[in-house]
């Protein structure tokens, strides 16, 4: 067989595995294939490498990705370029936690479960719920759980949701429902708001769940207290998809009402990693922690009346018959939860609120020298630290002339909506020095006013 000590079994033992599958050879394993579709003669491979010409190779590869290491990064829409301290990566690299792949055999891998279990508590608390799951995939993941579970808690089919949600958000939601009998119905976005009083318009008998982000997708900072009223006085279950590190400064969505609270926990100590893992959180309160999915871990006592974690509530699709599973979610991003867990601990309640004031005080300040040279906001209600901008021309060439002088320069808009082809999001964190914000703001002012040299 061709290539066929790449694999570590003796002749004798392909031999007997032949013999067991009826065939003589590896040949006649392939019979069902049809002989114009087989490749014939060898893979078209180069040459074999040494390990130092291979790690060279690759680190030239490596080389030409536009990373925010070498780039000043001003992209977000649901990723953020975090400074993440060395102290995450020494923990979460450690052999104990590294090669766990999952606790299927829960109970004696205390020390993950303990992580687990000091994630959910600090999830918890940053948002004022009562009880949190063990993690999500990521964000969007997340929100399409939390839509499933408010639609199983109220029995309806129906979902008021703010068309300021992040489109691809939403998009995964749309997928959860799709092939059955829910409906998504989706506010307005023409201020880059989301009115209470149009939800509660869009509010009737066959709804079951209110879903809103806050930040949104455009920067803007909600008025959740509003929403939630418009949902309470309907009985119907109120979901909030957050920002965890905006909670640093903002009130937490339980002071809303918010029946489930869900975000994208990247930000919290994991690089952006080229668009993943990620991290998805989902929090509830006491009245529903029974329909909440996917792993919980709780904390008891052991024989000698020692304190030890479990997994608890286990309503997941592994554990009990599907028809009574609260999803099909099955596991955790445990590693991702473990660097969060690390990276919240560091911080601490005082740090949180500090990077939350620079990220603000960087965004505004971007946004004032912006507005000062003449280059407007497309939304100008109140944000956090994402903000649009208007800049005239077509934002996908700008971010492509951007990169040339080596500045990630945001999320060019037009590919979500036609209407904001001109419009750019421009994300703000600690990472930005004042000299950086002054570099991008000569360019958006140049592309702006139609500069050569934009």
């Amino acid at each position: 067989m061709s290539g066929a000590g790449y694999f570590p079994n003796t002749d004798a033992d392909r031999d007997e595995m032949l013999r067991a599958a009826g065939a003589r050879r590896f040949e006649d394993l392939l019979d069902d294939i049809p002989e114009e579709i087989r490749m014939d003669g060898s893979l078209a491979l180069d040459p074999a490498l040494s390990e130092f010409e291979a790690c060279r190779l690759l680190a030239r590869l490596a080389g030409l990705n536009a990373s925010s290491d070498k780039y000043a990064c001003y992209m977000g829409a649901g990723s953020y370029d975090h400074y993440v301290p060395g102290i995450v990566t020494e923990i979460a690299s450690r052999p104990e936690f590294s090669t766990a792949y999952t606790p299927y055999q829960a109970e004696i891998s205390q020390g993950t479960l303990q992580a687990i279990y000091e994630f959910q508590s600090l999830i918890a608390r940053m948002t004022g719920m009562e009880i949190s799951n063990a993690s999500l995939y990521d964000g969007a993941t997340a929100m399409a759980e939390a839509v499933l579970m408010a639609l199983s808690i109220s029995g309806k089919t129906k979902v008021v949701a703010s068309g300021c949600i992040n489109p691809m958000r939403m998009a995964v939601v749309e997928t959860y429902l799709g092939g059955g009998d829910a409906a998504v119905v989706t506010t307005g976005r023409e201020d880059g708001l989301t009115r209470a009083e149009e939800v509660a318009s869009l509010i009737d008998d066959e709804t079951g769940c209110v879903i809103v982000e806050n930040p949104n997708f455009f920067g803007v900072v909600e008025d959740l207290e509003a929403i939630g009223r418009a949902a309470k006085e309907r009985g119907v279950v109120f979901v909030v998809s957050v920002d965890p590190v905006s909670l640093g400064i903002l009130a937490p969505p339980s002071a809303f009402g918010a029946d489930i609270v869900v975000g994208e926990g990247q930000g919290l100590g994991n690089p952006m990693n080229y668009g993943g893992p990620n991290l998805g959180f989902m929090a509830t309160t006491r009245k529903y922690m029974r329909r909440l999915p996917g792993r919980i871990v709780g904390r008891t006592v052991d024989a000698d009346g020692g304190p030890c974690f479990c997994l608890t509530l286990q309503t997941r699709e592994q554990h009990i018959r599907r028809a009574r599973a609260t999803s099909n979610i099955c596991t955790n991003q445990a590693l991702n939860a473990l660097c969060a867990t690390v990276y919240l601990s560091w911080l601490g309640e005082r740090g949180l609120r500090e990077l939350g004031e620079t990220c603000l005080s960087l965004a505004s300040y971007a946004a004032r020298r912006l507005e000062a040279g003449g280059v407007r906001r497309r939304f100008t209600g109140p944000f956090f630290r994402e903000f649009v901008v208007d800049l005239t021309v077509d934002a996908e060439e700008f971010v492509r002339s951007a990169l040339e002088q080596g500045i990630l320069a945001g999320v060019p808009l037009g590919r979500f909506y036609p209407d904001l082809g001109d419009c750019l999001l421009v994300a703000l964190t600690e990472k930005r020095t004042v000299e950086e914000i002054d570099a991008l703001v000569s360019l958006v002012e140049r592309a702006a006013g139609g500069g050569a040299d934009a």
